[in-house]
């Protein structure tokens, strides 16, 4: 891996925000199902409900905070299902769970997909844009959570009423399965590419790609069961093809008609998909930009994005990864925290900000 110092890691400032993004007041921790753990492991059936908020959102206020919370499970459990709603004003909510933590209801404003770079510190769980979305998994597939688990409730929002004060909140319920129906554990991986400038031309479709990213050597033999696009106002369509190579013939696996920005669709796939041998992802994503003014890459909703994030099994840790050929003298394809170098110097760069 080629060194960088500070100042090179300074320039990279777009591709840190698209790795660190990208990606409550009613209660101090986890509402729960009464759990009945025994002697031969976890029965399941248990529900733990967290909040988020509410908050009182001033008009045209946009923010991103984030609230620390004990789930409230006394041993460990096995989830294969979340279920997240949110109220109006919501742009995206994230639930982490994390290594550890100091409890902390209260919204308070934080750096958007914090700690995503560092495993040791936690790992995105779901991600959600629709006001109503449930994430089930296979069968035989869960994400393991530690007794005592600590979770973080990410919510970025934005009140686009010029008069109106708007209330945001969210809840996430956390569905547990059986012990003795755990096979395999799954994960979250998040792919985008940052280099977006939208000049403004009304009513004509502007693409960003295809672009073609290598499959990371860890996730060689994962099953791809759900895949979600995403952009921002401006976006009109995201495609996501597997492909043996960045030329070749691509086999479809996100396509949504129509694609819905706001709510975005979740594919699911039964059976899930794999990628070829030595082979990666090609996507696109369209936007039409009738703002009146150029719009790039950043992490406000007056912004633009182009990415996506899938959940597979078996885990092979989470994985934030983007390709890039603006921001850099050579096109980049990276993966934290696989590519430990560079991924330590963002992560310096990072809590500077």
């Amino acid at each position: 891996m080629r060194r960088i110092g500070m100042a090179a890691a300074a320039a990279l400032a777009p591709v840190t925000l698209l790795l660190t993004l990208s990606l409550s007041t009613a209660c101090g921790g986890g509402d729960a199902t009464p759990p009945d753990a025994s002697i031969d492991g976890n029965p399941g059936g248990q529900t733990y409900t967290l909040h988020w908020g509410p908050v009182e959102v001033a008009p045209g206020e946009e923010d991103t905070r984030c609230v620390t919370l004990r789930l409230g499970n006394d041993f460990p459990i096995k989830v294969h299902e979340i279920h997240n709603t949110l109220s109006p004003g919501s742009h995206h909510f994230i639930v982490y769970r994390l290594a550890d933590g100091v409890e902390d209801p209260t919204p308070t404003p934080c750096f958007p997909f914090v700690d995503t770079l560092d495993p040791t510190k936690g790992a995105p769980l779901m991600i959600t844009q629709r006001s109503d979305e449930t994430l089930e998994l296979p069968p035989g597939v869960a994400f393991s959570l530690a007794a005592n688990q600590m979770v973080r409730l990410e919510m970025h929002f934005i009140n686009t009423s010029p008069t109106e004060t708007i209330s945001v909140e969210a809840t996430s319920e956390v569905h547990v399965m059986a012990d003795a129906d755990f096979q395999q554990d799954a994960d979250f991986l998040f792919i985008g590419n940052p280099d977006i400038q939208l000049p403004p031309q009304a009513g004509v479709t502007q693409t960003l790609g295809p672009t073609y990213f290598p499959m990371p050597a860890t996730l060689a033999d994962v099953n791809i069961f759900a895949i979600t696009g995403h952009t921002h106002a401006l976006g009109t369509d995201v495609r996501v093809e597997t492909v043996a190579d960045g030329t070749g013939p691509g086999s479809s696996i996100y396509a949504p008609d129509p694609f819905n920005w706001n709510e975005p669709e979740t594919t699911f796939h039964d059976p899930p998909v794999t990628v070829p041998a030595g082979g990666g992802f090609r996507f696109s994503c369209d936007w039409v930009n009738d703002s009146g003014h150029t719009v790039g890459f950043g992490e406000s909703a007056n912004d633009e994005m182009c990415f996506f994030w899938a959940y597979y099994y078996p885990s092979q840790g989470s994985k934030v990864c983007m390709h890039s050929e603006m921001y850099t003298a050579n096109p980049i394809d990276l993966c934290c925290p696989d590519d430990a170098v560079l991924c330590a110097l963002i992560q310096e760069y990072i809590g500077q900000l």
